[in-house]
């Protein structure tokens, strides 16, 4: 006996509209674009003795709203390192090296480059920070 598929109309139809669906779901968020800030962004922060520097290298990508947004930040690319620097050259050596110091700073960083493009274009722009690799010593 030669093997049989049995389907009926309903369920049939349920997963092409699923397949359909799925389909133009992923297709609706295409206009996400990325900026990588090249070189890395390396700075120093004051360790715990206040005598001894520390550095920390950080590659930040922005995730912006729009891909067609990217030639703005390219711009903007000096204001936007300097505010990156000045944030993570303050922090102290016990929130540069905890995860929880981590997020935290990535979310202040994330919080002035969106008020700075803000001030400078007028719209919103940055979706999310991303720090993809982030190095101290």
């Amino acid at each position: 006996m030669g093997f049989q598929i049995v389907m009926n109309k309903p369920y049939y139809l349920l997963v092409v509209f699923t397949l359909v669906i799925t389909c133009f779901g992923v297709r609706a968020n295409s206009n996400v674009g990325y900026f990588g800030f090249e070189p890395d962004i390396i700075t120093n922060y004051i360790g715990q003795s206040n005598k001894k520097l520390g550095y920390v290298r950080v590659t930040v990508d922005l995730m912006l709203d729009d891909v067609g947004n990217i030639s703005v930040v390219e711009h903007h690319t000096p204001l936007l390192r300097d505010a990156i620097v000045q944030i993570l050259s303050k922090e102290p050596e016990e929130t540069i090296k905890s995860l929880t110091g981590r997020e935290e700073i990535r979310q202040r960083c994330a919080d002035k480059l969106k008020s700075l493009l803000k001030e400078e274009t007028g719209s919103e722009i940055i979706r999310d920070v991303l720090f993809t690799k982030y190095l101290y010593h």
